[in-house]
């Protein structure tokens, strides 16, 4: 499978990033784009995002970034950096970008931007290879 045709199997059987909206915009071996319309759902009570919403968009880029090569990687460790609120009408896009990678880990950089390309959270996340295909899951 090609790491697009992998990311889209893998969005196929994601209802929570299908929940969040998340589209994919370019996807490469060990890369991916993708972008999520900022919903009223995901307000919280200071009329501002909900962090775990930027963070589950940035986790999703890790997961579409870390098995676009077909090969199944999980998520070991995640941080992440909040830099600017986002809010209600924003469209977010998330990049993800290979690090660093061995053979049973690899870590990747995530950064959350919005519709005018300003830094809104930074996240790292490592992964770690379970030795399966993804399409074997």
């Amino acid at each position: 499978m090609t790491p697009q045709e992998t990311a889209l199997y893998m969005l196929n059987q994601d209802c929570f990033s299908q929940w969040l909206g998340i589209k994919l915009i370019e996807i490469r071996e060990n890369y991916c784009l993708i972008e999520m319309p900022i919903k009223k759902e995901m307000i919280n009570g200071l009329k501002t995002v909900h962090g775990g919403v930027t963070f589950s968009l940035a986790d999703s880029a890790l997961a579409f970034s870390s098995n676009s090569s077909g090969e199944a990687a999980v998520a070991l460790s995640c941080t992440i950096s909040f830099t600017k609120a986002v809010r209600l009408g924003d469209k977010l896009r998330a990049e993800s970008i290979l690090i660093t990678d061995t053979r049973k880990t690899a870590v990747y950089d995530i950064m959350v931007k919005n519709d005018e390309g300003v830094l809104c959270a930074a996240f790292r996340g490592t992964v770690y290879k379970i030795d399966r295909k993804v399409v074997e899951l």
